[in-house]
C-alpha cells in the first residue's frame, strides 16, 4: 500500500523589523481576513514559530455601521455635554 505524499505548504517570506515587529505577507493577511490591530497568538513548536489570528470579539458581538454610527452620535452628545440622568430617562419612559 503506497502512501500518499503530503504536499508542503508553499513558504512565504516576512521580514522582522527593528521593533521585533513581524510583517505578515498580504496573501496571507487577506486569506485570514485579518484587519490592522487584530490580536495574533504565538506558540513555540521546536525550532518554529506558529502564529495564530485570535478573535476576542464574536463575530455576532461586533457592532453593524447603523449601530457603530448611534455610538459615535451618542458620544459626540456626552462631549458636548447633552446627556441625562438615568432617573429622568426612566421617568420619561414611564410615561
Amino acid at each position: 500500500m503506497a502512501s500518499k505524499a503530503v504536499a508542503a505548504p508553499r513558504e512565504r517570506i516576512g521580514r522582522i523589523g527593528q521593533r521585533r515587529e513581524v510583517v505578515i505577507p498580504r496573501e496571507i493577511f487577506e486569506k485570514l481576513k485579518m484587519r490592522e490591530g487584530d490580536i495574533v497568538a504565538f506558540s513555540r513548536i521546536g525550532d518554529s514559530v506558529l502564529i495564530k489570528p485570535r478573535r476576542l470579539v464574536e463575530a455576532e458581538d461586533e457592532l453593524t455601521p447603523e449601530e457603530a454610527k448611534l455610538v459615535r452620535r451618542g458620544e459626540a452628545q456626552l462631549k458636548r455635554g447633552e446627556s441625562k440622568s438615568w432617573r429622568d430617562v426612566k421617568h420619561a419612559l414611564a410615561r
